[in-house]
């Protein structure tokens, strides 16, 4: 455990977690799963689908990062240390994602437990502010098993950007229209329930400030999604599944009815363009389909 828990200072995340990725994989504690990565155009999204190409440990980390090998105490209390990345607060930490598919895949886990179908919070929303202020990034939630939480512990997570290598930074921009600032949207294009809302290009520059903006749309967006919120043990819990995803411009929740399509699991990034495939069975079952009818069957219809 690190004993300081300083704000993070500016353009020190990504350096950090760079290094201490290349220190993981040297003693074993960080286990990439390899992929290939093709681009499949559908309903005006330039999707990535990353089909594994890793034979050695491919059955294995696959068994533990999808949660099917025997239930294991869990792995953020305590988090391996060789995983550490940096303090975000008081409240939360950041570990490299030990199964990861995308470089640099950070998650933002709280210290204590809570629930990971709990309402994010103003601590939350300062933990994840503080993390896309340091680069290009995309954030992202996944509210429960059935959207596609692997760990009940709550934990955000952040992705360094671009997803591709050509088009948007993120795929499903490609579809986002030029919109006012705080109103809550629909974006015609994409074929299931979901709420869009666009932020000021700087907001989140100054994440102190932006702590607020990004919770009050948040509520806001559930409200708009027809996510209910319930009362346990008094808490705030979520009445349904959901995905949220937050970009520097833009935050998109989605509902969802199912976590998966067929053998194909779908977390937050599928509906930010980027799909995750285990084999080429599904890399065809999907291009049958068509990526937007998969997240058009895990959704909730409109």
């Amino acid at each position: 455990m690190a004993e300081s828990r300083t704000p993070l200072p500016p353009g020190t995340l990504w350096p950090a977690a760079r290094e201490r990725a290349r220190r993981a994989l040297a003693r074993g504690a960080l286990r990439p799963v390899e992929t290939e990565s093709l681009t499949r155009a559908d309903g005006g999204v330039g999707f990535q689908l990353r089909v594994v190409s890793s034979l050695g440990r491919k059955d294995e980390d696959l068994r533990r990062r999808e949660g099917v090998s025997p239930p294991a105490a869990n792995p953020f209390l305590p988090y391996d240390p060789d995983l550490y990345v940096a303090d975000v607060s008081d409240t939360h930490v950041c570990l490299l994602n030990k199964f990861n598919v995308i470089e640099h895949h950070l998650l933002v886990v709280t210290r204590a437990f809570e629930h990971q179908e709990s309402l994010l919070d103003d601590r939350d929303f300062a933990a994840l502010a503080a993390c896309l202020a340091q680069g290009p990034g995309l954030g992202f939630y996944n509210g429960g098993e059935t959207a596609g939480a692997s760990q009940p512990h709550k934990h955000l997570q952040v992705v360094p950007l671009p997803l591709a290598d050509a088009g948007p930074a993120v795929p499903v921009e490609a579809v986002f229209a030029p919109g006012e600032p705080g109103r809550i949207r629909r974006v015609p294009r994409l074929p299931f329930r979901h709420a869009w809302v666009r932020l000021d290009a700087s907001a989140l520059d100054a994440p102190a400030q932006s702590t607020s903006l990004l919770q009050g749309l948040y509520r806001r967006l559930l409200e708009e999604a027809g996510i209910s919120v319930r009362r346990i043990d008094g808490q705030e819990r979520q009445g349904a599944p959901y995905n949220l995803l937050v970009a520097r411009e833009w935050m998109l929740l989605v509902p969802r009815s199912r976590e998966r399509f067929e053998t194909v699991s779908v977390n937050a990034l599928g509906f930010a363009g980027s799909l995750f495939l285990r084999n080429r069975d599904e890399l065809r079952r999907v291009e049958q389909c068509g990526p937007m009818a998969v997240l058009r069957s895990v959704g909730v219809a409109t």
